[in-house]
């Protein structure tokens, strides 16, 4: 496999962990925008789920070589730290 195409697919496969990682930020941004019911045990489990969903692909990007695993790192790590901002708010109500 040359190089170019490697670099293609490492692309590639990093456009579409960041994609499926912003549904994510979007369901988070919603839920702090409309606080309406605190801690909606439907709504965690939906959150819970995508980001398992999202930490196996990012280990199966990461396997694969397509993506280093910092890169995976910080998609994780800057969707924890949206979560953790969801529940202190949540706690303060």
């Amino acid at each position: 496999m040359s190089i170019k195409v490697m670099t293609s697919q490492a692309e590639k496969a990093y456009t579409l962990l960041q994609s499926d990682a912003e549904k994510i930020r979007k369901l988070i941004e919603v839920q702090l925008e409309n606080l309406t019911m605190p801690q909606c045990p439907l709504y965690e489990e939906v959150l819970d789920t995508r980001m398992f969903g999202l930490s196996r692909e990012i280990d199966f990007a990461v396997r694969l070589g397509l993506v280093e695993e910092e890169q995976g790192k910080q998609i994780l790590s800057e969707l924890e730290r949206r979560l953790a901002d969801l529940h202190d708010l949540t706690v303060q109500r």
